[in-house]
């Protein structure tokens, strides 16, 4: 990993231990009421842009990692989906983060789901090993999306499914120095899909789109939710 990759993870998972100590957010627009009933509440801190499980047509058994799980919402979510023949297992950079989740995980005694310390550049896990990957609004802090993108086609088994809501700029913004937020360190839309693209996926669908931030003069920024598979 290149120092300046290394200096960018750095910054992001100091602003994220903060996040980490903070009480879980009292909702979460993303998910729906009987999403949020089937999970440990303080798993929900209202740091996503969407709900990639809701459009991953999970089934019982599969094996699910998210990337960038912070406190396990969307890893406890699938858990509840794919039962315990499942597996799922939450990837976080952030030691605290990775702690609050397994605390949870250990408190409710839910056994089938595992939290793991990992960039997510360098996934540790091994090749054709996954059904799912998701990511919920964790990309676009990377500092090198495409190798994001590679580890997920590496990890995923042929015919797997890739399933991720994020945040991409609609036109090239001034260069920022916040790149622990969301918007700042965004790939523009057609250079994110094509470097998904670019990993080896096919068949890539946009479910949701929706405007993130706007100015005067139209939309900075847009949170789609997207699904693309590995071939067979």
């Amino acid at each position: 990993m290149m120092p300046e990759y290394e200096d960018r993870h750095r910054r992001v998972r100091a602003r994220y231990d903060s996040l980490a100590r903070q009480e879980n957010a009292c909702c979460d627009a993303n998910y729906s009421p009987e999403d949020l009933a089937a999970i440990p509440q303080e798993s929900v801190l209202g740091l996503g842009s969407g709900s990639p499980v809701r459009h991953a047509d999970l089934r019982e058994g599969e094996v699910v990692v998210d990337l960038g799980s912070g406190a396990g919402v969307d890893a406890f979510l699938a858990a509840h989906r794919i039962g315990p023949q499942g597996r799922a297992i939450g990837i976080d950079m952030t030691p605290s983060m990775v702690e609050r989740a397994r605390k949870i995980a250990r408190r409710e005694g839910i056994a089938d789901v595992d939290f793991q310390e990992s960039i997510i550049e360098e996934l540790p896990l091994e090749e054709g090993s996954v059904d799912v990957v998701l990511s919920n609004c964790v990309i676009n802090l990377s500092p090198d999306k495409a190798a994001v993108f590679q580890e997920a086609f590496r990890v995923l088994r042929p015919g797997g499914r890739l399933v991720i809501s994020d945040i991409v700029q609609e036109r090239p913004l001034e260069s920022s120095n916040q790149d622990c937020g969301c918007v700042g360190n965004a790939m523009l839309r057609a250079e994110y899909l094509q470097t998904i693209r670019e990993a080896g996926f096919r068949d890539l669908e946009v479910l949701e789109d929706r405007a993130w931030l706007t100015a005067s003069d139209g939309i900075d920024a847009s949170a789609i939710t997207l699904r693309t598979t590995k071939p067979e």
